[in-house]
Formats: C-alpha cells, structure tokens, sequence
C-alpha cells in the first residue's frame, strides 16, 4: 500500500477490518472565515471533505479551536457552536482542553490569513513562530509530543523556520507542512521521471511573489526531488523584475522553449494570449531563478495579467523532448484539491510518519526568503549556503479522483 493513501485512507477493507478511532486534533489559526485555509482545512473535520456534510468524513475530530483573530465575517464560532467544539482562549487551552496535560492526538497551525504586518522583505508575517512555540512548550512540560501539521511555509524567514524544523527534530514529533499544489490535478497526469537527470524546470505563477510565489516553489519541488541522487540543495537564487526578466530569457538565463511549452498548457489565460507578445501583456513580470548544488537550473515566472495558472515544463540532460502539465486548482467551494492535503494530515497523524517529506517545505521556506531578499536588493544574486539540505523523498504523485461537482463562492 502507497504511504499517502488517497482515496480512502483508514476506511473499511474487504477483510472486515474496521479503521481505527478518530484522532482528536486542536486547530490553532489566525481567523476563522468563509473560504479561509481554516474553513477549507480545519472545516474539512467537521463538513466532510465535500464540505457538505455528505462526502468522506477524515478520521480525525475537532477537539479544540484557538482563534487568534476574530473578524467582522468569522464562522470560527458559528461552526464550533453547532458541532460542539470548544473555543479556548489561549493556544495551550486548545492544547491541553482546559487541563494541565497535552490532551489531543495532532495539532494543526493554520496561519494564511488575518491581519498581520508585512516584514522587510515583503512578506506577510503569520505567527507561526509564536504558534509553534507555545505548541512545543506544552509538549515540553507535558513529557510527551505529537504529529504536528503547518499550512503552507514554516515562517516568512529562515531563522524562524529552522528553529521550528530543529525543534520537531529534538522533540522527535513528526511535521508535516506545505502547500496542496504538489497533491492535486495535473493536465495531463504526468510527472517528473522517478531518478531522471534533470537538466532545467521552469514553472508559471501569479498574483503575489510571496503568497502565490511560494506554491509555485512547491510545484517545482515536488518535481525537483524526483531526481537521480534526490534532492542536493540549492546553491543560489535571484529575483529578477520588469524588463530585466524579459532580457535574462534572451541571454539563456531561462528556455524560452520551456516556457512555451508551459504556457500553452494553460486553461484560464488572456484572450489575447497569443496575439500580443507575452511582454506586452505582463504588466509587473518577475522571476525566481534558482541554481541547485547538483547543476539544475530552475526559473519561476510570474505571469499575471495574462496566464493565471500553475504551469511547469521540464528537459532531461541530453533529451530535447519537453515535457509540460498544468497543475490545476478547483477555484469554487468546495475546493477540493484541499481534501488531498487533509487525507495527508490524516495519513501523518495516525501513522506517525509525515506524508511527504518536511525537507521539501524547509527547502522551499528558505528558497522564498532569500528570493524575497534578493527582490528588495535589486535582483542581486544571494549566496545560499544555508540551503544545502540534502534529501530523498519516497512520496510519489497519484493521480486524484475527478473534481467533486462546485458550489458558488459565496455559499455556506
């Protein structure tokens, strides 16, 4: 059996055996609104995965619920009233339900949305710092520690996302963290092959370098790892802007090849792709270069204004074949390439093991702050000697189910 179970993770088999009692999680989250990371993560626990009440129910039950926000449009306690989940006013709380031990089985910090400053850089910064610490401090006075998930990036900074990382590691609990861009549909099913020798990837984003940026770290990674002698660490990244990017292309710092073929895989663009030349319609380019131990080149170009996708193309060492797919999202409730990342949440808190690899999300957290950083000096080249995190992933792509049927937006 695959170790990310993606259909039916813990459900009845043919021997009759039955799956184990749910675990009882504490969701920690900065706010609790419509179509927030809370709603379609930690909603998933009590909605279903269809966010219904009528899909597969994860084998995991909201214990506790900590909200470090409360907006005007919050449905944290709306939600918590109805199904009966306490809501706790500090994170060892939720933690302990109000005792003075650990009491819960798995802890999820969700930390995307809310009202928070930006850093120097860019980034917003979440307190998943401040989560993480008052997390392993209850695990510390309690003399135990478990499965701990964190929703996209570890921290918007480096220093802050190897502590976290180094922490899990002295207190032997299993991470797991990231985006669900590397879990979901791909137009066409393809991947990376398992030990090839990759020679450049290229991947298309949008919208924001460091929200938006960071997924598309996350789709490079996920095929990245995949190569001979796994992942190596990257040795130095640049973050280009306006003109600049089309100019690095014409020198040879990205295949225009690559980006075509990407490009062309793409469902919801501009009408007038194709018509003006891509420099006409990206109004605000930049790009994410990035140069790995081992000799891979990857290039991340943002796109908006005309390709609002999630493309990656990629050429093997001494092979002119490129190979391209579009990683698709469901941008409608219920938003189901999200019920991927909880089934690995599932997966991770009753195995004990992390579902993929935390090194690739430690890996890509660094990636986008020194990106960032290189952003803020000009495009400057940035040394990352840092990010000489070597590892190799046993996680593999399968091919998910069909989308479950969408709902407007704004539906509840």
């Amino acid at each position: 059996m695959k170790r990310f179970l993606l259909l039916a993770a813990f459900a009845l088999v043919d021997s009759g055996v039955a799956k184990p009692p749910p675990k009882n999680v504490a969701a920690i989250v900065t706010e609790y609104r419509h179509n927030s990371h809370a709603d379609v993560i930690v909603g998933r626990l009590l909605q279903t995965y269809t966010l219904d009440n009528k899909g597969e129910r994860p084998n995991l039950k909201l214990a506790s619920l900590y909200l470090d926000q409360v907006p005007k449009n919050d449905t944290g306690h709306k939600w918590a009233k109805k199904y009966g989940v306490p809501i706790h006013k500090t994170i060892r709380g939720a933690l302990t339900l109000g005792g003075d031990k650990l009491s819960v089985d798995g802890v999820l910090l969700v930390a995307e949305h809310g009202d928070y400053p930006k850093n120097a850089f860019g980034s917003q910064a979440f307190p998943k710092r401040r989560f993480f610490e008052k997390t392993q401090k209850v695990f510390r006075e309690s003399g135990r520690a478990v499965p701990v998930f964190v929703d996209k990036h570890l921290s918007e900074n480096w220093a802050d996302a190897k502590w976290c990382f180094d922490v899990s590691r002295e207190l032997r609990f299993p991470l797991l963290a990231g985006s669900s861009l590397p879990l979901l549909w791909r137009h066409p099913a393809a991947d990376v092959r398992k030990d090839a020798k990759l020679r450049e990837i290229l991947v298309t984003t949008y919208h924001s370098p460091d929200a938006y940026g960071f997924h598309a770290l996350e789709v490079l990674q996920c095929l990245a790892e995949r190569r001979a002698e796994g992942e190596t660490g990257v040795r130095s990244v640049q973050c280009l802007s306006g003109k600049e990017v089309w100019e690095a292309g014409r020198k040879g710092l990205f295949d225009s090849r690559l980006l075509d073929a990407a490009i062309n895989r793409a469902k919801h663009h501009s009408s007038q792709l194709g018509k003006l030349p891509i420099e006409q319609l990206v109004k605000k380019p930049f790009l994410f270069h990035i140069e790995y131990r081992d000799g891979l080149k990857a290039n991340v170009i943002n796109l908006d204004n005309a390709v609002w996708e999630w493309c990656a193309a990629w050429r093997e060492e001494n092979k002119e074949t490129i190979q391209s797919t579009l990683f698709w999202t469901q941008e409608n409730r219920p938003y189901g390439h999200f019920t991927f990342l909880v089934k690995g949440i599932e997966e991770t808190f009753h195995s004990g093991r992390p579902a993929w690899p935390v090194e690739r999300t430690l890996l890509t957290t660094g990636m986008l702050d020194a990106l960032l950083r290189s952003k803020a000096q000009g495009g400057k080249p940035i040394e990352t000697p840092h990010l000489n995190i070597p590892y190799k992933s046993e996680w593999s792509w399968e091919k998910p189910p069909p989308p479950p049927k969408e709902r407007p937006w704004n539906k509840q």
